[in-house]
């Protein structure tokens, strides 16, 4: 009899938390079941990375996940979780599934929460509110779960959490498939190169809190000759338009929108590039890595100790765009860096972010909490 595991997502369209979970899905294979909400009903994008034969299902009609608190709604929420063997809540558009078990705990089942980073309301500075309701809520999870050494800092100091509660497990991609050629069809803009031309990546959902504006503007003072692409959605497509405009490099950059299977394409870059004002543990990173990429980036989350000693002088010590900037144009300058600082990040992801060991300690951590340690491995 499989596992029916409810999972409670503040959205599910595909982001890095909806990628792990549909790809820890995918893994547990016909040993689980399972039902889906989102906490905003139309956000369901990550349902198409779900594999054939995965058995799930959209919940119709669950009860709202946001709203003020209300004892009615938490009885609601409570009543709904009974019925599966073990609830996974995903980020602070989840918290109130916790909450219900704070308040209703009697005969549920266990419940394992999921905390992956912050968006712009609280990349500066930690909310003070949402900090206490944590604190009140998170007891009745029975373990927290963190994939940066930073989350884990903050979960036992601002959210008063005890170590033996909080479990920080790395995010993991299947990097062996990042050696593959990669197919140059998938990015048409990149299928013909012009001498001494180099290719900037980026992978990232397009809002506020990645600061892609800052990224083109960096792109837009490069000496080399470049095309930068973009890859994904989100409310700021305009601005970034708006921001190669103003720069005259509209014609060097491209937002092809999302594409899946990174590993297909992640190889065409030269250099990956990222201008996050907050991350965590970024999966668009490791996928880089894996792919043998150097990597710019903001000094955000654990990127420092994520990418290889090598790469590490690459990432900009100040959020602007003249730091980034200087740090692209180094490495456009010296392909024989890139390729060595490329291969280094390539050994660290596989020893270090591989998506087997992710699985594994997933595996565990759930059937520990469900009482049947070997039910999902």
């Amino acid at each position: 009899m499989p596992i029916h595991i409810l999972h409670l997502h503040s959205t599910f369209d595909l982001g890095g938390k909806e990628a792990r979970a549909v790809r820890l899905m995918n893994a547990f294979g016909d040993k689980a079941r399972h039902t889906i909400v989102s906490a905003v009903p139309d956000q369901l994008g990550a349902r198409a990375a779900i594999a054939k034969g995965i058995k799930y299902e959209i919940a119709q009609n669950p009860p709202p996940l946001s709203g003020r608190p209300s004892a009615r709604r938490y009885e609601e929420i409570a009543r709904f979780m009974r019925r599966f063997d073990l609830v996974l809540t995903y980020n602070w558009g989840a918290i109130d599934g916790v909450m219900a078990a704070r308040v209703f705990g009697k005969g549920l089942p266990p419940i394992v929460h999921h905390e992956d980073g912050f968006n712009a309301d609280e990349a500066q500075r930690l909310s003070p509110v949402r900090n206490m309701y944590r604190r009140i809520a998170l007891p009745a999870a029975n373990a927290l779960v963190v994939p940066s050494q930073i989350l884990e800092r903050i979960a036992r100091k601002h959210w008063h959490q005890p170590a033996a509660r909080v479990h920080r497990i790395a995010n993991g991609v299947p990097t062996m498939l990042y050696a593959q050629k990669p197919d140059p069809r998938l990015i048409p803009a990149l299928a013909k190169r012009r001498e001494g031309e180099i290719f900037i990546g980026c992978v990232a959902g397009l809002r506020p809190v990645k600061d892609l504006p800052l990224l083109v503007r960096a792109c837009g003072g490069l000496n080399a000759r470049f095309k930068l692409v973009i890859l994904g959605e989100g409310p700021e497509r305009q601005n970034i338009l708006d921001a190669a405009e103003a720069m005259a490099i509209e014609d060097q950059v491209i937002l092809p929108g999302f594409l899946p299977e990174p590993h297909k394409y992640m190889g065409l870059f030269d250099i990956f590039a990222m201008s996050s004002k907050s991350e965590q543990a970024p999966i668009s990173v490791i996928e880089a890595m894996a792919a043998g990429l150097p990597v710019v980036s903001t000094r955000v989350g654990d990127v420092p100790a994520m990418v290889s000693p090598e790469n590490e002088p690459f990432l900009a010590p100040r959020h602007n765009e003249v730091d980034l900037r200087d740090r692209i144009d180094t490495l456009a300058k010296h392909p024989d860096s890139r390729r060595q600082i490329g291969e280094a990040n390539r050994l660290r992801a596989r020893a270090l972010f591989d998506e087997a060991q992710m699985v594994a300690a997933y595996a565990r951590l759930y059937g520990e909490a469900m009482g049947r340690p070997a039910a999902l491995q």
